[in-house]
């Protein structure tokens, strides 16, 4: 079974195989097609996971400026159970 990737560190290393995976001068016609749509997929997604990170980042840098600390739970961004 493959380990699931799901830290920002996971993410960076998947975009940096998916940039030697297009840049591989191998690549033509279908198949470089396919890779270029791959590569759109996952430049959008590993996007999206990074404006989900920075909005727990800042709900949490604002939990803390203001001393709620973990007693100000935001279940929909898994803050306050220690799960940030």
């Amino acid at each position: 079974m493959t380990k699931t990737k799901t830290t920002l560190t996971d993410l960076n290393e998947l975009l940096f195989e998916q940039l030697e995976r297009l840049t591989n001068g191998d690549l033509e016609g279908d198949a470089l097609k396919r890779e270029i749509r791959r590569s759109k997929a996952v430049s959008e997604l590993g996007g999206k996971i990074i404006e989900n990170g920075t909005l727990m980042l800042n709900a949490r840098k604002h939990l803390d400026e203001y001393g709620i600390s973990d007693n100000g739970a935001i279940p929909v961004l898994g803050i306050g159970r220690g799960e940030c």
